[in-house]
Order: C-alpha cells, then structure tokens, then sequence
C-alpha cells in the first residue's frame, strides 16, 4: 500500500487503569492569621468545610444595593489556630501511607502572593511544615528496614536498579574516598539545630503497617521551574577550567534547562536530574535545603520574599522483597517497586498593578500567571470531560507544570491541593483562586492499582533474627568447657564429683572474667560518655555564647533591613517623582520644539512678505516715476480749450472770458486736464498718525470725453528703520462727463438725453 509508506506508526498510549473507582481531588483550604490586629478580615470561617467572604468597606455595592457575600465548600477549612501537626495529620499522612505501600501522590500548595504557601510546604524552626514532617515520618517507619548504601542505584530512566552487596561495597568505598557523600549524623551527636527544632520528638508521626520482609531506599530530588524552563537545584555547578581566571575562569558556569521525557511506562520524568540517596531526616533536609538556597525568590510590594519559579521536592521510595532466606535482597529488577510522593510549592498569582513589577519582575509573574492559568484550563477541560462526556484533548503540554503531573489526573497516584487563603481585605478581589479551588473538588482521579505482593512466605526476617540469636547463643555456650558424665555408679567414686567440681569452678572463672571485660568495657564506653557530655556540655556552652552574639547580629542586621526598606520606598519615591519630571519635560521639550518650528515659520513668512512688499514698492514708484515722465510729455502737447483759455503773466494765471465758471468747470479747469496723470495727495503727519491712510489718485483722459479718476487707497505703517510704509488694499475708480467735450448727439430712436446746462452725470465704481 503505497499509501501507507512514510508513516510513522502511531505510539501506544498511557496505560489506563483496570479498575472504574475514582477518588475526586481532595482540596483544602487553609486561612492564615493576619498581620496584625488593624487589618481588616474580609474571610470567615462559617463550618469545618465552608468559609464566607464578606465585601471589604469601601468596595462598590452590587445592583440591589446588599454587598455581595458568597460562600466557598472544601473537604475541610483550617483556620489560623490551626497547628501544623494538625495539618499534617489530616492531609499529608495518609499520603506518606500511601507512598510506603508502593503508591504515588502529589500534593501542592496554591494561592495568591504572600498567602503562606512556602511556610505550609517548609515551615519554620518549631513549627515545621508538611515536608519536613513527612520525612520524618518516612524514616520513623522504615529506619530499621534500611538497606545499606548504594544497594539501590538510579538507571538514570526513572527506574531503579539492584547492586550486589560486593559492587554497593565498593561503590562506598569510591565515593568515600572522594568525600562526595554526606555522611549520616550519628544519634549521639548534636545535629543542626535548624533541622533538630523543626519537629519536636512528642510529634514524631510513625507508620505501624510497614513491610518487615522488605527493604527500602530513599532518594530525594529538587527541581523548580522558572519562566516555564526546569533547572536542577541539586545539580552541582560546573566550573570552566579553561578560560583564565583574569577572564572568569573558575567561576559557576550558569545552570542548564532540563527537559521532560517518558519512560516505558508513560511516566513523565525529568531527565538528568539529580537523585540523592538519603538515611535520616536530618540528611535529607539538610539536601533539601542546599537546594532551597538556590531557589530564585525576589522582593516585591506584596511579599519581602516573594517565590519566583514553581518547586518540586520529589521523594522516592525504592523497596524491594528478602530472600527466602530472610537474608539478603532478592536480586530481580522486576521485584523492585519504587513510589514516589510530590511536594509542590507552586508561585503565587499576582497583579502587576498590585506588585508594581518591571523588568525581570514583569516577566517572571507573566509566565508564572500563565502556568497557572494553563493548569486551570486542564483542570476545565478534565471536568467538562467527566461531567459532559466529551473527549476534548487536555492541554497538557502548555505548561511544563502540568506536562510533569499529567500521569498524576490519569490516575497513576492521589491528588491532593491546599488552597492558602490571606484574609486581608485587600486580597477580596482574588476570589478567582477560590472558584478554581472549589471547582477542582469535581475532577475525579482515578484509584492506583495496587503493586503484586511477593510470594515469599512473610516473616523471613523475624525468623532470619531468631536464628541468628540462637545461633550466637549456641556459640556461647560451646565456648565453655564441656560438663563430664555426672553418673555415680560406686558409692566409693571418688573422681567424678571433683572432676565435676572442677569444671565447674573452671565454667565459674570464665563467666567471671567474661564479667570484668563486660565490665571494664561498660566503664570504659561510661567514661567515653562522660567525655563526650562534657565535650557536649562546653559545646552547648559555646554554642549559647554564639548565639546570644547571634542574635545580637540579628537585632543589628534587622534594622539595617528596616533602613534599607525605607531608602528603598524612599527611593522608589524619588524614581517615580523623577519619572513625572521627565515625562513633564519631554512634554515641554516637544512643545518647546513645536512653537520654535512655529517661529520659524513665521518668521520665514514675514520675511517672504516684507520682500515681497519691497519689490512692490519698487515697482509701483518706477510705475508712478515713468507714468508721470510720460503724462508730463503728454501734458505739454495737449492744447488748450478756446473757451477757457488762460493768459499767463507775471502775476500768475488769469481768466480770459468773462463767464464765471461754475464750481466744478473751476475745480476742473484750476487743474489742467492732463491725460494719464497721476496725483497724489499725502496727508499731514498729524493725520496720518490717526487715520494710517494713504491715497494716490489717478485721472486720466478717455477718448470718449470722460475723465476717469482712479483712488488707489493704502494703509500706512511703520517700519523697523523708524520709517513709514505703504500697502496698497483697494482701487476706485469714478468717471465723469467733461464739461468742455462736445454734447454726444442723439442716437435716433434713442430717448432724450439731458438738456444742456443740466447737471454733469456721476458715475462710480469701485
């Protein structure tokens, strides 16, 4: 089939499990006490499984004009009397149970910032929190079933190998020699007092169903995830040999990204991450904590020590079945089960608004918030698909959280959530997180199937232990001599008695000697403990010595964190008010720019106008300078009219008729009629500074005997010399009938003009 060529064959998918029981997620809900007695508390506690939220003062009313008050259902409420012990006891115990009978669970804390997740997961010296607590629960039960170091070894592909008693001796040997291995506190020396006040002894929890035929192995291993990429925090950084140390050489070279991978069971599990095998509480906390100092944590407004990826402390159990013999480890792969419990400290949601981040703060909460959002969205989609009956794909590879946990929804352990609740009123607004949480209670997880028991016959090493005792007890006795035959056949025997007096005194003298040695030795591992008390006793002294100068370094150290917070805010403040001042300077720069790119304009525009205004008034007195040279030859050719003649004398003008002209022929004849010419008539300064007018005035002579006068009107102003100017604004034009041109004759059919003598016709136009 040609079409079948080039197809990758499709994967078997994840196993599912053979029975139909389902467990729903178990959610609780845990309200931490406030920070102090002004804050106003927006949650109340109504039930031992419902908490009401109650609308903060201020905050707007709904529509009926009621604040809104809405309650919220969980498997259980703690509240903020409630101890850590309790806690545990009520929903990480049954989960270690689980993991020591060889099934998986996954417990994770969630919430908004600053709600108390982290002190729920890690708790404080006295009053420890589920992980520390639950590994100590670990080894309270299977302590005396430990096998030896190095028996179980990681494969390196999520499942676990068994090594031979001669290759685990060697394997101690090698990294003894290298001091790589952290070596177990012996119970007679002091531990870490960080780790030893964690539990007090009267909480010690223990598992009273464990498997005596068994032994187990513990190995721990801490992973975070930051910005949706997985690092390793028990990964030692490697160190660059080459590159010199003027150059950064020999200094940590930053930590790579892990990836996801599934083995050949479906399991998700992240390749190449460090596992360490663990014997005590004491170790794997002490892991657990060079670990949680390389997690990354930030101060914000919200949280002085805000989480900033999400953590996964993972402890896996590996146990495998006694020989029949009761001996030794049976050597099959396939009888090793290896469960493994999940503790999740996941990151806090958070408002920007709220935190104020930038930059890397900015980034961190974006892909923190959507990790968060992606898990909700599987949580929706893994509901719809149970209630509705639908087979919608569940987005677990969106997030590298959920892509880790899917094996845990497709039932391959418990699920268990603790939703930390901060009752501050200014958190109210939060409640997405309670929706989700309440919501979550109705996705329903498949029960594990339980692991195949053995078919060795149980209690191997009770029986192995009592053969043993009586083995040692045999050699004990065969050491003495043996007791002769104590029959007496003859009354006169007078050997067998002594003979048996004598051995006697001689079994007598070894028990006594046996006694001085117990003795002498007992005393001796006496004055050994004296020693070591006194040792202890100047220990403890010089311990309190060091801590009394502790604490005063911490009161030193306490207000400088108080002066550093408050040049903090007080630099923040400073930041911001810088802020507002430069935005209020770009603000003025760019108007500043705007009005000198406006002035320039302007001034680029008046000195276009003023130009142009020059070169106008060039032209219009060259005009005014040519019309009047050639008006002025005109004038002196035209000749006189008969009637109005003149004769010139000495004297000046006179009149040569003796008809009196009328008042326009004499204001008309006083100015002789000059063709094309041009008056101007210039006002007195006075004038001009009050009316700024300027007219220039135009007659000319038309052929049809009309004269036409010309104003050509003008505003006056000042220049920058101190000088005046004129604008020419408007021309009007006025005609008028000659007094002294021929009458027009009449056309015929026309109608009668004026007779003579009448008045002589204005006509204006402008």
């Amino acid at each position: 089939d040609t079409s079948s060529k080039g197809k990758t064959p499709r994967r078997p998918g994840p196993k599912k499990a053979s029975n139909t029981e389902r467990d729903p997620v178990g959610v609780y809900c845990r309200i931490r006490p406030l920070g102090s007695e002004d804050e106003e508390c927006c949650v109340e506690m109504i039930s031992s499984t419902t908490i009401q939220l109650h609308a903060p003062d201020g905050l707007k009313a709904n529509r009926n004009g009621e604040y809104k008050e809405t309650q919220y259902s969980f498997k259980k409420v703690f509240g903020i009397n409630t101890t850590q012990l309790e806690l545990f006891e009520d929903v990480a115990k049954p989960l270690v149970e689980d993991l020591i009978h060889c099934k998986n669970g996954l417990l994770f804390t969630y919430g908004v910032t600053g709600s108390g997740k982290t002190f729920t997961m890690t708790g404080s010296p006295g009053e420890g929190g589920l992980l520390p607590r639950s590994l100590d629960m670990i080894f309270n039960s299977i302590g005396p079933f430990q096998a030896k170091r190095f028996v179980f070894k990681p494969d390196d592909k999520n499942g676990m190998e068994i090594q031979s008693q001669v290759d685990a001796l060697l394997e101690r040997q090698k990294r003894d020699s290298q001091q790589a291995v952290p070596k177990t506190p012996s119970s007679r020396q002091k531990p870490d007092p960080e780790f030893a006040d964690m539990i007090s002894p009267d909480e010690a929890c223990k598992s009273e169903n464990v498997d005596e035929d068994g032994c187990y192995g513990v190995f721990v291993s801490y992973i975070e995830i930051y910005n949706n990429y997985i690092y390793d925090l028990l990964e030692d950084a490697p160190y660059d040999p080459i590159r010199p140390k003027w150059l950064g050489g020999s200094t940590p070279v930053p930590p790579q990204s892990k990836i996801l991978r599934e083995d050949q069971n479906h399991n998700m599990y992240v390749a190449g991450c460090t596992e360490v095998e663990v014997k005590s509480t004491e170790e794997a906390f002490e892991v657990f904590w060079k670990g949680q100092k390389k997690r990354r944590i930030a101060n914000t407004q919200l949280n002085r020590e805000s989480s900033r990826s999400h953590s996964v402390f993972t402890i896996k159990l590996a146990q495998a079945p006694l020989d029949a013999d009761g001996d030794h480890i049976l050597q099959d792969k396939n009888q090793v089960n290896v469960s493994q419990l999940c503790l999740v400290d996941l990151a806090g949601s958070e408002r920007t608004n709220r935190t104020r981040a930038e930059g890397s703060r900015l980034r961190e909460a974006g892909n923190i918030n959507q990790s968060l959002m992606t898990l909700r969205t599987c949580i929706e989609v893994l509901r719809e698909n149970q209630m509705c009956g639908t087979n919608k794909m569940v987005p677990y590879r969106d997030s590298k959280v959920t892509h880790l946990f899917k094996n845990y929804f497709d039932g391959e352990g418990k699920v268990r959530m603790i939703v930390c609740v901060n009752p501050n009123a200014d958190d109210y607004e939060e409640t997405l997180v309670m929706r989700f949480a309440e919501m979550t209670q109705e996705v329903e997880v498949a029960r594990p199937v339980d692991r195949p028991i053995c078919g060795l016959a149980p209690g191997r090493r009770h029986r192995n232990q009592a053969f043993r005792d009586e083995v040692l007890m045999t050699q004990l006795i065969e050491s003495l001599p043996d007791l002769p035959t104590c029959e007496l056949v003859d009354p006169a025997d007078d050997q067998t008695l002594p003979r048996m007096i004598e051995v006697l005194e001689r079994r007598h003298q070894i028990r006594q000697m046996m006694t001085e040695q117990f003795n002498k030795t007992a005393n001796t591992v006496k004055s050994m403990l004296q020693q070591f008390d006194s040792q202890l006793s100047a220990k403890d002294y010089f311990l309190h010595d060091q801590q009394s100068k502790l604490n005063e370094k911490d009161k030193v150290i306490l207000s400088q964190k108080t002066e550093i917070e408050r040049l903090e805010k007080k630099s923040k403040t400073l930041e911001y008010k810088i802020d507002i001042l430069q935005k209020t300077t770009d603000m003025y720069e760019q108007d500043k720019r705007a009005l000198q790119q406006e002035l320039q304009t302007r001034e680029h525009r008046l000195q276009s106008e003023l130009s142009e205004r020059k070169r106008m008034e060039q032209r219009m007195q060259g005009a005014v300078t040519d019309t009047r040279l050639k008006w002025e030859k005109e004038c002196k050719a035209l000749p006189v009219h008969p009637k109005h003649r003149r004769s010139h004398s000495a004297g000046g003008e006179k009149w040569v008729d003796h008809k009196p002209p009328s008042n326009l022929e004499l204001d008309t004849v006083m100015q002789p009629i000059i063709p094309n010419a041009i008056k101007v008539s210039t006002p007195s300064e006075k004038a001009l500074s009050k009316c700024h007018k300027y007219v220039l005035r135009h007659q000319e002579l038309a052929s049809d005997g009309e004269i036409e006068t010309k104003l050509i009107k003008g505003d006056v102003f000042k220049t920058r010399s101190g000088g005046q100017a004129v604008q020419f604004t408007d021309i009007e034009t006025l005609k008028q009938v000659c007094p002294l041109a021929p009458s027009r004759k009449r056309r015929s059919g026309s109608a009668e003009g004026p007779a003579e003598g009448e008045d002589i016709e204005n006509r204006v136009s402008s």
